[in-house]
């Protein structure tokens, strides 16, 4: 099993999977043309994709999902709120395949399996997903304001983590946005501080995490250097496959072993 990220951040985020000869991207929010010239960097091109999940509707996950999925036939999945919001909205899927995904319910796209999980973010019908090919566990958990038990029974004992480390608490604070923006960023429907984010690896089993990829980090009211010391001060001793995705480059090909 493979991941990649196309770009993570509030401009844009696209993250591959790769199990065997099956390929999934999980969200697009990158212009058609920017996420094929994103995707050739990684190898990858877009006819070969066999599916696009969306997690939910904000622009920065679902720009290019409906050009890339018309162009190159290609089926997108999400939960029926989702698809429903992504219809309404100036993003829609008019013209693309479409299949809806229940939350907690598990099924088998191409060659891999995917388990929807429901997470609390100001959206119709927000999911994120956790991917398992040949025993290998990727969770991909961006985009929610608070922890449930739910997301951490279903992100626990992953061999991958993709984790939100979208803001720090005393940059949001005192940073630039209006008092409204910040009310929702730091709420429970926002998104996950660097202190949530450490306290889930701190109350799921992290023995058999690989990679810890921090991700969707504010380019305002966060610092990788913030992210890293938050997360590593919870992790066990000597763990250093940590590191940041970025919004200009994502991260490359990954393999979990």
């Amino acid at each position: 099993m493979q991941v990649a990220s196309l770009g993570s951040g509030s401009k844009g985020n696209a993250t591959l999977v790769r199990g065997g000869d099956s390929l999934l991207l999980v969200d697009c929010g990158f212009s058609m043309a920017e996420a094929r010239l994103r995707l050739a960097c990684h190898g990858v091109c877009a006819e070969n994709l066999d599916g696009i999940l969306i997690t939910h509707e904000h622009g920065d996950h679902i720009r290019g999902v409906g050009a890339l999925a018309r162009r190159f036939n290609i089926p997108v999945y999400a939960s029926a709120g989702t698809l429903a919001a992504v219809c309404d909205g100036r993003h829609g899927l008019h013209g693309c395949v479409t299949e809806v995904l229940e939350p907690g319910k598990a099924v088998t796209l191409a060659d891999i399996n995917v388990m929807p999980v429901a997470v609390p973010h100001d959206a119709r019908e927000p999911c994120q997903f956790v991917f398992e090919y040949q025993r290998r566990r990727l969770g991909v958990l961006t985009d929610l304001g608070s922890l449930t038990v739910s997301v951490k029974e279903n992100f626990d004992d992953c061999d991958a983590l993709l984790l939100e480390c979208n803001y720090d608490a005393d940059l949001l604070r005192d940073g630039p946005y209006p008092v409204s923006l910040k009310r929702r960023v730091g709420g429970g429907l926002g998104h996950l501080s660097n202190d949530q984010a450490a306290r889930l690896l701190a109350q799921i089993n992290s023995d058999r995490l690989q990679y810890l990829l921090l991700c969707h980090l504010s380019q305002q009211n966060n610092t990788p250097a913030r992210a890293l010391a938050a997360v590593h001060a919870v992790l066990p001793n000597g763990h250093n496959r940590v590191s940041v995705a970025t919004q200009d480059e994502g991260f490359s090909w990954l393999t979990l072993q």
